[in-house]
């Protein structure tokens, strides 16, 4: 692969930092974790968006968690095509194999991949309609959220168009026959935040009042 080259300088840097720190201080937990395999008691599914942290909002030690990202932290319906499904195969993973008690989708503010479905689906995007995007066509799995905030006034729409984001994930979440048997046993719960980032809240979808509160 000719195209590849070494790492930018300032990732080496940090690299050799964090070596002879953070590692070195932890060296025992690393290899009890490297020996012993990972057991997480949570899958996080969160956006790519590199201004969402999920390991510093909760204060996670390394191997607490089992992290998916993609794209405005969207789970697709399940779908056993036989094609190659990464969100999908992560979910099918942390449930089935690592059996996490929790999975946790965590949608943010001022997301891109939002505001590109809301443009997309309201006629302002036509790039993104076309079948080569691949944003395009992952943010179709947003489309039902954008059919329920269409109806708000427009400066309404895109911050509910984040919550949709995360409450249609856990819904697609429940089509996933390993998932809702999961759930319906009590081996799983599954939970749905809003991390605002400016503010630095999270507030949390509240099943029994139908809509998002603060965390406090």
């Amino acid at each position: 692969m000719k195209e590849a080259r070494p790492l930018p300088l300032y990732l080496v840097q940090r690299y050799h930092g964090w070596r002879a720190t953070a590692f070195v201080e932890n060296r025992v937990w690393y290899r009890r974790l490297s020996e012993d395999g990972q057991h997480p008691r949570a899958m996080v599914i969160a956006c790519c968006d590199s201004r969402v942290h999920v390991t510093s909002i909760f204060g996670a030690d390394t191997g607490e968690f089992f992290i998916h990202r993609n794209i405005a932290n969207l789970v697709p319906p399940y779908a056993p095509d036989g094609e190659q499904h990464g969100t999908s195969a992560a979910v099918e993973y942390a449930v089935k194999t690592l059996k996490v008690a929790h999975v946790v989708v965590v949608g943010h503010t001022n997301c891109g991949g939002v505001q590109g479905c809301h443009a997309m689906c309201s006629g302002h995007a036509p790039e993104l309609e076309e079948r080569t995007s691949f944003v395009g066509r992952w943010m179709d799995i947003l489309r039902p959220g954008y059919e329920r905030v269409a109806p708000l006034p427009k400066e309404q729409q895109i911050r509910a168009l984040e919550r949709q984001a995360v409450l249609v994930s856990l819904e697609n979440l429940m089509t996933f026959p390993f998932v809702s048997e999961a759930v319906e046993t009590g081996n799983l719960s599954l939970h749905g935040v809003l991390h605002d980032i400016a503010e630095g809240t999270l507030e949390q979808y509240d099943n029994q009042a139908g809509g998002f509160a603060p965390v406090i």
